[in-house]
């Protein structure tokens, strides 16, 4: 039996998403054992990385259902920018962290979080660019290679995706 057999993972994907922080995720969550679901602004829809790796969506954010899912990734890239503007899917974050269920960004994704208003007293960490939108949200920001906090899972770069990756796997199995 794999780590998170009988899991299901939604990964949160738009335009201009960094491809390492999408692709890594999505087969080492597979690996794992997870289903893992892609969402987008539109089913149907593919959504080119900053560097060309496309992603289709097999739901659009309007049709996310936090009851279906047990996690939810947040790649980073600058499609979280895209990703926040979406009423639906900042509402199926909040949702998904108030009732406990596994939250994952990394990078830039920080935004999402920001804009669903769960950041609130949490610690955290992104990409350090984005370290003043985080902590005008109320996050305790720092300089880590991931940080957990409770259900919310955070971590700065490409680099760091084994840590973001181990410590996704460990929370689910919680």
């Amino acid at each position: 039996m794999s780590e998170l057999t009988g899991k299901k993972i939604v990964l949160l994907v738009a335009d201009h998403h960094n491809d390492y922080e999408f692709v890594y995720p999505y087969f080492r969550m597979k690996e794992a054992g997870a289903a893992v679901t892609l969402a987008g602004p539109e089913k149907d829809g593919v959504y080119k990385g900053k560097y060309g790796m496309p992603a289709k969506a097999d739901l659009s954010y309007d049709e996310l259902d936090p009851t279906d899912f047990d996690g939810v990734i947040i790649p980073g890239g600058y499609a979280p920018d895209v990703i926040r503007r979406y009423e639906a899917a900042n509402e199926f974050v909040k949702e998904m962290f108030e009732t406990g269920k596994t939250v994952a960004y990394i990078c830039h994704a920080g935004w999402v979080p920001a804009s669903a208003g769960i950041l609130e007293g949490k610690r955290c960490t992104s990409f350090f660019a984005i370290r003043d939108d985080l902590v005008n949200a109320g996050a305790q920001w720092v300089d880590e290679e991931v940080v957990v906090d409770g259900n919310l899972i955070s971590s700065r770069t490409p680099d760091d995706l084994p840590a973001f990756c181990k410590a996704i796997i460990q929370n689910m199995q919680q």
